[in-house]
């Protein structure tokens, strides 16, 4: 899977991240169960944090390209995780996507598209997930989305 996956990246034109350090107390991913527990994932596109207010100087396409950043670094992440094996991977169960949002901004679902589609890109069928899009005022340090994740393990 991980050649394919490494395939469908460079057919979209994109490249997964080095997988960032934990900023605080934390680690990045926590296994139970046969599921992997993503901590939040900042927007890091050519290396930096994407920051700003989705309705308030960040557009929707902008947005979406934030969250689909988050969705490389999930993978990115993953695939650390898993000594670069992303064929252990059998579903992406669910993305909690975070948008720092204006009061008046209500596409948090279209904002979110970004790293859902990216998901179904790359793993296909098993990329398709369960959801949640919720609008906020503020992420850590700015940043315009933040998105954490459940991953089933292949037994």
């Amino acid at each position: 899977m991980t050649d394919r996956i490494d395939r469908e990246l460079e057919k979209l034109g994109l490249t997964l991240p080095e997988a960032a350090a934990p900023v605080a107390a934390y680690v990045p991913v926590v296994e139970a169960g046969g599921l992997l527990h993503l901590s939040g994932q900042l927007p890091f596109v050519d290396g930096r944090l994407v920051t700003g207010r989705l309705g308030d100087g960040v557009s929707l396409e902008d947005g979406q390209k934030a969250a689909q950043a988050c969705g490389l670094m999930i993978v990115a992440q993953v695939k650390k995780y898993l000594g670069g094996d992303l064929s252990r991977v059998a579903r992406i169960v669910k993305l909690g996507v975070f948008v720092n949002s204006h009061a008046d901004f209500t596409d948090q679902p279209k904002v979110a598209n970004g790293a859902s589609e990216l998901m179904v890109s790359l793993f296909g069928d098993a990329g398709k997930h369960a959801r949640s899009a919720v609008g906020v005022p503020v992420l850590p340090l700015g940043a315009a989305v933040e998105i954490d994740a459940i991953i089933q393990l292949a037994n």
